[in-house]
């Protein structure tokens, strides 16, 4: 009995999706030298302009010079220029992340390290950065956890603050 009320329904919803009307559709053929249907002007889903993720006006015009990221461009470029020997897990410039793999340097076998930076601001400060490093040892065939120096993590953030500045100056110089 239930299989029966089931197929009844489906026969239903089936029929209510059929028309009586002849639809013709146009779609684009460049070939035979047709106007290209999707690019007449239509306002669209989201109004006319479409929308603007990073806040941008209607001539495409970018907030904080246009660089199309949502953090600050010279902390990101830094970040990349200073982790770059060591293989990138993900990179968001929206969010302002970036994470490593693993890697492990050919002198030291045994210790491997992976690092997430995390930039906070879209302007060039030194509170604007927070990077977290991870160290792992080879204990038995299995990597263990190991403790890394608060000294290492500063080291690594004021490199990427210096990187930072001589990319600042860089670009006004070129300005």
């Amino acid at each position: 009995m239930n299989f029966r009320l089931l197929l009844l329904a489906a026969a239903v919803g089936l029929a209510g999706c059929s028309g009586t009307e002849d639809v013709k559709y146009e779609y684009p053929n460049a070939s035979r030298g047709k106007t290209n249907f999707y690019a007449k002007d239509q306002e669209g889903l989201f109004g006319k302009g479409g929308i603007s993720i990073l806040g941008g006006d209607e001539a495409g015009n970018q907030p904080g010079g246009g660089s199309g990221i949502a953090v600050n461009s010279f902390l990101w470029r830094a970040s990349l220029d200073t982790v770059s020997f060591m293989p990138l897990a993900s990179a968001d410039p929206f969010g302002g992340v970036i994470i490593t793999d693993w890697y492990s340097a050919p002198d030291v076998p045994n210790e491997r390290t992976k690092m997430q930076i995390y930039i906070l601001d879209r302007e060039l400060r030194s509170d604007g950065l927070r990077v977290s490093v991870f160290r792992q040892r080879l204990d038995d065939g299995r990597w263990v956890s190991a403790q890394v120096s608060p000294r290492t993590t500063r080291q690594i953030e004021d490199s990427i603050l210096t990187r930072a500045r001589e990319l600042r100056v860089k670009s006004a110089s070129e300005s």
